[in-house]
C-alpha cells in the first residue's frame, strides 16, 4: 500500500528530486514506527518486570558497596549519634518530593536499614562488639555479684518453688528469643526492595532498634528496648495526680488493696493484714493531711507530735489510761507507758536487765525485734541503752499505732504474724520481745513461735511479758501450760520468771540453744526439724512451716559464735566471711573493710558538710540499697537510725548488716514499702534505680519515694549519669528543689529536697476503694 502510493507520487513529479528524498525519509520513519509498535505489542509483560527488578538489584548493590564500609568504620558510636537524626527522616518521608528526591531518600533509607541490621545482628550474635568505655564502666557491681552470691529472690524462689521466682528468667528468655527472631527477620528483609525495607523499619521502630543496639553486649543485653523508650517517654510527659483512695493521706498500696482483700477465702490467719500489692503499682501522689507541719525534732518528738500530722484520737481514747498516748491541745503526747509498763518504759527496761543481767542492754544485746509494739515506747527508750529495736505491728483496729511510732522517730513497720515468714534472715536478732502482743504462740503446733525461733540468734533471748506468766485465771493457766510444753520441746531454756511489783506484771525469759545437743536427745520429733534443704534465710513471700532449723556448730559458719560487743561489732569483719568472695570482687573481708572506709569518707567529707543538709531535722533514714551497711555504720554517732533495705534481686548481705549491730529488711522496690506515708527524713539510693529500670516502672518507684519521704526531706541518689538524668527530670516535675548535682567518669550524684507541692487533679485507684 505504501509502495503504490509512492509510485503514484513518483509518476506525477519525477523531476522533483529533493521532494522525493523527503518522501522516502517520511515513509522510512513510518515503517520503523510500525515495526516498533508491533514489537512492543507482541513482547511478554515479564520483560518489563525483569528489567525493573534488575534495576532495583543494581541500585541495592551500589548502595551497599558505597555505604556499608562507612557504617562498619563508624561502629556503634554512629548509631548513638544517629538517634537525633531520625526525627528528620520521619518529617522528610511525609513531604511531597520530585522523583529524583524520592530516589535519593529511598536509597538513604535502604542504607540505614542495612547498617542497622548489621549492628542489630552483632548484638544478638556472639557479643564481641563493645559499646564504648563509658557504658562498660557504668555496669553495676550487682551484675558481678549475681554470679557469686545468691540473692534473696533466688533463695526464696528455691524455698517455696513458686512461679514468682521464674518470672524474671522467663521474661529474659522471651526477650532473647524475640531478639533472635528480629535478627532473622531483618536478615531476610535486607534482600527485599526498598519499599519493604520502609515497612520493616519505620522511623519509630528504627529509633527503638538503634537504642537497643547501643546497649551492646554485657550485663543488660536482654533488656527490651521498647520498654526503655516507653519509660523515657513517660518521664518526659509525666502529669502527676493526687491519689483518690479510701485511706486518704494514710494510703499504703500493698496493705490497702481492698479489691484483693475482698477476694480472700479466709482471714483466720490474718491474711487480710498481710501484703496484697496491686497488679500495677500506683503512680499517683498521696495527699497531705490538712494542717500538716514539719515533724518535731528528736528527742522532743519522743514525747509529743503534731496532732494535725496524724489526726487520730481513737488510740488516745482506748489506751490513754495505760499512758500510751493522750490528747493535749495541738499535740498528741506520749508519757512513755504501755500495757505492761504504765509507769514508764525505762523502768520496765531496767526491770528486765535486773531480772537477767546477761541480757546486757547495749553490750551483748544490741539488735532486737519488738512484736506487737503499740506506739513503740519500749523501742523509743531503748535508744538510751544503745539498743536498736525494730518494732512491728499490723495495720488493725489499734488505729495508727505504727504511724505514731514513726512520727515520734522510733523504728517501726507494718507487719503481721500471719501465713508467711517475716522479711528478715534467719538467726539475726539478739533478743525478741513480746509484751501483751496478742499473738497466740501456742496454737497450730507453735507455728508462729517457730518463726521467731528462725529469726532469733542461737543463744538469743525471748522475753514474754503477758498475763499467762503472772495471772492464775483458767485461760491464763491453760496457755501457760501449753507454752511450757512447746518451749521445752523447742529446747528453749526458761532462764527466769520475775515480777515487776511497780507495774504489777511479770516476764518470762527464755534462751535459744547454741548447740544441737538437745534436739538430738528429744524422744519425739515434735516440733519437727526442718529439712536440710530448707534455707532459713529465704524470707520473701515464703509460707510458714512448723519446723525448727538446726543451729550451726561450725565456728567458721555464721551463727556459731556471738558477735563482738557493741560498739566494736560495727567495725569488726565477721570471721565467717573468710572463705567467701565479696560483693565487689575482692576477698570478702577485704571487701568489707574497703566498703566501710569508703562510706566513712563519703559521709564525713560530703554528706555531713558539703550538701547543705540540716542534720538536726534528720531522724528516720533509709538506705534503699544497702550492701554491707557501710552508709549506716558511718552515721552511727548521730542521733538517728537507718533502715537498711536489701532488694530481693541484690546479693543477700542482710545477715552481715545484722552482724554489725544494725538492722534491715528485704524488699522488692517494684512494690510499695510496708510503712505509712511521710515517715522518713532522708532516703539514700546507691545505684538502685539503674537496676530497677530493667524491671520496674520508675515513675511508680518515684511515686513511692514521694509517698514515704516527708516534705522538706532529703533524697540522695548515686548512679550512672543517664539514670541521674531521668530521676532529675522526675523530681523537677514534682517541684522538688535540686540542691546539688555532680558527675565524674560517667557516674553522678544528685541531692534534692522534697517540696510541699501536691497536684490539683485526682486519680481514683479502684483497688484502694473500700
Amino acid at each position: 500500500m505504501a509502495s503504490g502510493k509512492y509510485s503514484r507520487v513518483d509518476g506525477k513529479k519525477s523531476s522533483g528530486y529533493g521532494f522525493t528524498i523527503t518522501i522516502v525519509l517520511v515513509v522510512s520513519l513510518c515503517l520503523v514506527g510500525a515495526w516498533m509498535f508491533m514489537s512492543s505489542w507482541s513482547a511478554p509483560t515479564e520483560s518489563i518486570d525483569f528489567s525493573s527488578s534488575e534495576t532495583t538489584k543494581n541500585v541495592e548493590s551500589t548502595t551497599k558497596s558505597d555505604f556499608t564500609n562507612e557504617e562498619v568504620d563508624r561502629g556503634s558510636k554512629s548509631f548513638s549519634d544517629e538517634k537525633n537524626e531520625e526525627p528528620e527522616i520521619v518529617t522528610e518521608s511525609n513531604e511531597e518530593k520530585t522523583e529524583p528526591e524520592k530516589s535519593e531518600e529511598n536509597s538513604g533509607e535502604k542504607t540505614e536499614s542495612v547498617g542497622e541490621k548489621k549492628e542489630f545482628d552483632d548484638k544478638n550474635g556472639d557479643g564481641d562488639r563493645k559499646d564504648g568505655k563509658g557504658e562498660k564502666d557504668t555496669e553495676s557491681e550487682g551484675d558481678e555479684v549475681k554470679q557469686k552470691e545468691k540473692t534473696q529472690l533466688e533463695e526464696s524462689s528455691e524455698e517455696n518453688k513458686s512461679e514468682d521466682g521464674n518470672g524474671t528468667e522467663e521474661n529474659t528468655s522471651e526477650s532473647e528469643e524475640n531478639s533472635e527472631k528480629k535478627s532473622e527477620e531483618n536478615t531476610g528483609e535486607t534482600e527485599e526492595n526498598t519499599e519493604k525495607s520502609k515497612d520493616v523499619f519505620p522511623a519509630g521502630d528504627q529509633a527503638e532498634i538503634t537504642k537497643e543496639s547501643s546497649t551492646g553486649s554485657g550485663a543488660w543485653s536482654t533488656q527490651l528496648v521498647e520498654s526503655q523508650n516507653e519509660k523515657k517517654a513517660q518521664v518526659s510527659s509525666i502529669k502527676w495526680k493526687v491519689c483518690n483512695v479510701t485511706a486518704g493521706p494514710d494510703y499504703i498500696p500493698c496493705l490497702d488493696n481492698w479489691q484483693a482483700i475482698r477476694k480472700l477465702h479466709s482471714t483466720k490467719h490474718y491474711e487480710h493484714r498481710e501484703r496484697h500489692c496491686p497488679e500495677e503499682a500506683p503512680s499517683c501522689l498521696v495527699p497531705l493531711p490538712e494542717g500538716y507541719k514539719r515533724s518535731i525534732k528528736w528527742p522532743k518528738s519522743r514525747e509529743k507530735i503534731w496532732y494535725n500530722n496524724i489526726p487520730h484520737t481513737k488510740l488516745a481514747e482506748v489506751k490513754g489510761h495505760q499512758n500510751w498516748v493522750k490528747m493535749s491541745g495541738e499535740y498528741l503526747t506520749f508519757p512513755g507507758g504501755g500495757t505492761q509498763f504504765k509507769n514508764g518504759a525505762l523502768h520496765y527496761i531496767d526491770f528486765l536487765q535486773e531480772s537477767y543481767p546477761d541480757i546486757a542492754w547495749g553490750n551483748r544485746t544490741r539488735v532486737i525485734l519488738d512484736v506487737g509494739c503499740g506506739v513503740a515506747s519500749f523501742g523509743g527508750y531503748l535508744f538510751d541503752r544503745d539498743v536498736l529495736a525494730l518494732s512491728f505491728a499490723p495495720k488493725d483496729e489499734h488505729e495508727a499505732q505504727v504511724q505514731f511510732a514513726l512520727e515520734r522517730g522510733i523504728p517501726a513497720m507494718s507487719n503481721v504474724m500471719g501465713t508467711k515468714r517475716l522479711p528478715f534472715p534467719g538467726s539475726v536478732f539478739d533478743l525478741i520481745h513480746c509484751a501483751r502482743c496478742r499473738v497466740p504462740w501456742h496454737i497450730e503446733g507453735g507455728k508462729l513461735l517457730l518463726e521467731l525461733n528462725r529469726a532469733l540468734r542461737p543463744g538469743g533471748f525471748f522475753v514474754w511479758s503477758a498475763t499467762p506468766v503472772y495471772r492464775k485465771t483458767e485461760e491464763d493457766v491453760g496457755i501457760w501450760k501449753a507454752m511450757s510444753e512447746l518451749t521445752k520441746a523447742m529446747c528453749w531454756k526458761l532462764m527466769t520468771i520475775k515480777k515487776d511489783e511497780l507495774n504489777e506484771v511479770g516476764a518470762a525469759i527464755y534462751q535459744k540453744p547454741m548447740t544441737n545437743k538437745c534436739y538430738n536427745k528429744r524422744s519425739q520429733n515434735e516440733p519437727p526439724l526442718c529439712k536440710d534443704s530448707d534455707d532459713q534465710n529465704a524470707a520473701w513471700n515464703v509460707p510458714l512451716e512448723a519446723c525448727m532449723h538446726k543451729v550451726t556448730e561450725d565456728s567458721s559458719k555464721r551463727g556459731a559464735v556471738w558477735p563482738e560487743k557493741w560498739p566494736e561489732r560495727v567495725e569488726t569483719v565477721p570471721q565467717w566471711l573468710d572463705s567467701q568472695e565479696g560483693v565487689y570482687g575482692k576477698p570478702a573481708q577485704e571487701d568489707f573493710t574497703a566498703d566501710h572506709e569508703r562510706w566513712k569518707t563519703i559521709v564525713s567529707k560530703s554528706y555531713l558538710n558539703g550538701m547543705g543538709i540540716d542534720w538536726s531535722y534528720v531522724r528516720n533514714v533509709m538506705d534503699m540499697r544497702a550492701v554491707y551497711g557501710g552508709f549506716a555504720a558511718a552515721l552511727k554517732d548521730l542521733k538517728l537510725w537507718v533502715m537498711n533495705v536489701v532488694p530481693i534481686d541484690s546479693p543477700d548481705t542482710l545477715p552481715i548488716i545484722y552482724e554489725r549491730g544494725l538492722f534491715g529488711i528485704y524488699h522488692d522496690w517494684c512494690e510499695s514499702f510496708s510503712t505509712y506515708p511521710r515517715t522518713y527524713d532522708l532516703l539514700h539510693a546507691d545505684h538502685l534505680f539503674s537496676a530497677l529500670n530493667k524491671r520496674c516502672n520508675l515513675v511508680s518507684v518515684m511515686a513511692e519515694v514521694d509517698r514515704i519521704l516527708r516534705p522538706q526531706g532529703t533524697f540522695i541518689v548515686r548512679d550512672d549519669m543517664e539514670t541521674i538524668g531521668e530521676i532529675e527530670k522526675m523530681v523537677k516535675s514534682m517541684k522538688w528543689n535540686v540542691r546539688m548535682t555532680h558527675s565524674k567518669d560517667g557516674e553522678g550524684l544528685l541531692s534534692v529536697q522534697k517540696s510541699w507541692w501536691r497536684p490539683t487533679e485526682a486519680e481514683t485507684i479502684k483497688s484502694a476503694i473500700a
